[in-house]
């Protein structure tokens, strides 16, 4: 069984709702970036969502966008990427890491090649936000090599289409919160609360909501319908200008901490 699923299989027999953390894989500084996934499962991470800085990261807000261009500016690449979840791997074999990003670097490096070496690495999953269902055929070798392919889902969504992504979902469906970017706009859980709950009903895969998610409160409110909460630009925001090792990890568990007790005390 994939990581994701064995993780939220514990989350529902614990009753827990799952934390699902996003940084920028080389940012704030690439040589930190083990310390730094090590850092968040201390913290109360689930799942890791690791970015691959890309070029054009055309769903995310500025946050995570300067994020991305600050790792590409110190040369971080996919292959980088890999690497670092291999290092991490070391240590942790059990913590599920799913890779969120655009389509244009696993396609440059060869869908075959990514799949083995992703595996190899060990992650888990991808959430390539540029990949709509009707083309997720070019991702068959990752399907075959164990991958999950996270997908999409949003407010805007038409009914016949929320149905096709019930029935493909795997590892756990995304659905993001408002129609918009990555960090921006506020959360009105009453208008999405209904929604999530149709979706959990048939969704063959939990569901985490994310977009928008900025503290401990609004965290503990999706906790209420959701069976993860996803959290970036709030953590990559806090995150920004660390250089050193102690200093980027007490940052983050400083942040995931109370949002990870605020999520258990439900």
């Amino acid at each position: 069984m994939n990581r994701i699923d064995r993780r939220f299989d514990t989350l529902k027999s614990n009753r827990r709702t799952g934390l699902i953390p996003f940084v920028t894989a080389g940012d704030p500084a690439p040589e930190h970036t083990v310390a730094l996934m090590h850092a968040l499962v201390d913290a109360g991470a689930d799942v890791i969502e690791l970015g691959v800085p890309f070029s054009d990261p055309m769903a995310d807000g500025p946050v995570i966008q300067h994020a991305s261009e600050r790792a590409i500016a110190k040369g971080v690449g996919l292959a980088d990427v890999l690497g670092w979840v291999s290092t991490f791997r070391q240590r942790d074999a059990d913590t599920p890491v799913v890779l969120m990003g655009y389509l244009n670097p696993v396609e440059i490096r060869g869908y075959e090649r990514f799949a083995a070496e992703a595996v190899e690495a060990g992650v888990d999953g991808v959430l390539l936000v540029d990949c709509p269902l009707e083309e997720s055929a070019v991702l068959a070798p990752l399907k075959a090599a164990g991958l999950r392919q996270i997908l999409l889902a949003a407010p805007t969504t038409a009914p016949a289409r929320m149905a096709q992504l019930c029935g493909a979902a795997e590892g756990f469906l995304y659905y993001v919160s408002f129609a918009g970017i990555t960090g921006a706009g506020r959360l009105s859980t009453s208008d999405i609360a209904a929604r999530v709950a149709g979706i959990r009903s048939r969704a063959k895969a939990p569901v985490a909501v994310g977009f928008g998610v900025r503290d401990a409160q609004s965290a503990r409110d999706i906790a209420g319908f959701a069976d993860a909460v996803v959290i970036g630009s709030a953590l990559v925001e806090r995150l920004a200008g660390a250089e050193r090792a102690d200093e980027i990890a007490d940052r983050a568990k400083a942040f995931l901490q109370p949002i990870r007790t605020a999520l258990d005390a439900r």
